[in-house]
Order: structure tokens, then sequence, then C-alpha cells
């Protein structure tokens, strides 16, 4: 008995995705269908590279079509293409989704967090970018390794446009390979403003799937001109566990949350959550409090991204430039899983929410 696209697409349907709640036909991620006399080939197309349930959703696919295979081969190809919900925007129109970075306070390692997430989210096989927006104290050609670097320049259409430094797989653009590296900004608020908005416009991104705003601590012009300059896919709050780090976390969560701003919120990651000694990998010793960003996203129903321990070879791999992320233990795997965490709340975001839009205020 000969099998159908139909009859394949008919067991496919009752394959859910685990996150967006729907089946993977409505969602439209089967494609390039094909049933012969000898095989069914099919692909799976995923919101994101980085999708944690994968194999889940390999697996049920495979389940689901054996049911009506009649005895043909099964070719299951994965691929991903990263979602977006973006308005029609002449600003960054090839890049899919813009994710604020934020942090109520300096030192709770907001910019080690980014940099850890981007290489994550970039080794995943997504096209990833930072924007270093912390203009007056920027880090990230450090933890880069690439703080002596220069950017070059291109001329389109009538327009010079600097070309991003790319190091390990994220383009990267800082005010800190624009200036002097041991001079100090002194800029006022204006001034840094202008700096940003110039790394948005004026700034060769090409295709990304994600871009990150490793935004200053705390609430400032700076955070108004990104909402006001782009549509913001959404935000992430890093804190620690400590209680004072914790209420000013609250206040940048509340800023992003104001009726007149209104960027979603993909979640709240805890950073520095528990000590682990090398020698003791399997050891947790809370030393600046248990769960506080747990809370803090419990308190203010948003997703819990994950925690992120400390260990030396965090701090070392800062110094040095060469993120944790990129070597073998228990940071690399905190970090993955949360890249993880986070493409999957952009998917979600971008299933169920509006169109992001540009903020408008007087």
């Amino acid at each position: 008995m000969k099998v159908t696209n139909k009859e394949v697409l008919q067991a496919l349907s009752t394959v859910q995705d685990p996150d967006l709640k729907q089946d993977l036909v409505t969602l439209k991620m089967i494609k390039n269908l094909v049933v012969t006399d000898e095989k069914i080939s099919f692909t799976v197309e995923l919101t994101t590279p980085a999708c944690p349930l994968k194999e889940k959703i390999k697996k049920d696919c495979m389940e689901a079509v054996e049911k009506v295979a009649n005895g043909l081969k099964i070719e299951l190809d994965m691929s991903a293409q990263v979602t977006s919900t973006r308005g029609q925007s002449f600003t960054l129109p090839k890049v899919k989704n813009i994710i604020a970075v934020s942090s109520g306070k300096g030192g709770v390692g907001k910019s080690t967090v980014t940099a850890n997430l981007a290489v994550a989210l970039a080794k995943s096989g997504a096209e990833v970018g930072i924007i270093d927006a912390d203009i007056f104290g920027p880090s990230i050609p450090t933890m880069f390794n690439c703080e002596h670097e220069q950017p070059d320049m291109v001329m389109e259409d009538g327009k010079n446009l600097i070309i991003p430094i790319m190091q390990y797989g994220v383009k990267l653009v800082s005010i800190g390979f624009l200036t002097p590296k041991d001079n100090a900004i002194v800029w006022r608020g204006p001034m840094a403003s202008s700096a940003l908005k110039q790394f948005i416009s004026d700034v060769k991104w090409g295709e990304l799937d994600y871009l990150l705003i490793d935004l200053p601590p705390g609430t400032s012009d700076i955070h108004l001109t990104l909402v006001q300059s782009v549509p913001v896919t959404g935000a992430i709050i890093v804190t620690s566990p400590q209680k004072v780090a914790i209420a000013d976390a609250r206040k940048g969560l509340a800023m992003f949350k104001l009726p007149q701003i209104n960027v979603p919120i993909l979640g709240v990651i805890e950073n520095m959550a528990y000590f682990t000694p090398a020698e003791l990998p399997d050891s947790k010793y809370y030393i600046f409090g248990q769960d506080g960003g747990r809370k803090l996203a419990e308190k203010e129903e948003v997703p819990f991204l994950g925690e992120i321990p400390i260990v030396q070879s965090i701090r070392e791999s800062g110094d040095s430039g060469y993120p944790a992320v990129m070597k073998e233990g228990i940071t690399e795997d905190a970090f993955t899983e949360l890249a993880q965490s986070v493409a999957r709340q952009v998917a979600i975001r971008n299933a169920n929410g509006e169109k992001t839009k540009v903020v408008q205020m007087s």
C-alpha cells in the first residue's frame, strides 16, 4: 500500500514542540517532505540551532512516521532558522533579534555573561554580534583578547561603515576599539548616546540571528537611547545572589516593564551563584546567598534562565580574553545550557508575542 504525503503529515501533526505548545505541522517546521516507493525524507526546521530539545523532537518525529511508513526507509534532517518578530525597520533590517543584557549594579559579571553567552550561541551555529554599550567602561575588547585591534571602514552607498571585529565567531563593536586603551572616556550623556547610535546605524553588521547589547549598569540615557533607536526583542537581567544586587536588579527589570517602554523580559540570570573549587567539582558553596535570582524571577513572574558558578577559570578567562565557555568543564556546561535557555525564550517570545517596536517617548 502506497504511503502518501498526507499520511506522513498527519503522523507528524501529533508531534508537538514542547516549548511552543503546538504541533510541528501547524508551526510549519516540516520542510522538503518527499515520499517515494523506497523512502520518506523530510527536514525539521527548528526555531534556533541552540534548541535544547533537538534530540527529543527528532526521536518523536521518527516514532510518529514509523507508524505509517509501511516498511519504507526514513531519512530525517534537522536544520534551524532563527525566528524574529521585528517589524519593518530601516535600521538593522538583517538582524533578527536584538537582546539587551542589563544589570542593576556593576560588578555582577554582566559583560562576562554577555561574552560567554554570545560565544555559546555562535558555537551552536547561530550568527551573533555584540555591541559594547558600556561606553564609559568597555570590557568586551579585553574579554575577547582584541583590545589592540582597530576596525576597518568600508564605503557603501556614499556612507562610511565600520566593519566589526570578528573573534571566536562573534562580531564585535566597542568604543574600546576606537579610543586609546588607557585613556579615560569623559563624555556627557548625549555624547555616549550618540556613540551607541553610531554603533547601531554606522556598522556593517550583515545578517545576524542575535545581536546582544552589553548595557552599562543601572538605568541611564543609554538604555533609553537603545529602546528608542531599534525594536528590542527582549531584555535579560543579570544579577548575583546578594540582597543589594537583587534590589538593584529589580529596579532595572522594572524599567523595562514601564508601560511607556514595555520591553519583554526574557529572563533573569544569576551569576556567581555558588563557588565550586577546581579540586571539588561536585561541591557547591553558596558564599553570596542562595537562589536570590531565582526568587526575583518568581516574584516578577519572568523566566529564570540559569545560574553560573564562581570558578577561578571564569576570572582567568576574562583576563586572558579566552571565554570560559570555550574550555571543557562545568563553566562550558553552564554557559551552553544558558544559551539554550535564552534561545528557547526568544523562540517562545517570537511565537507568542507581538512584533517588537521602537519605543516612542517624548
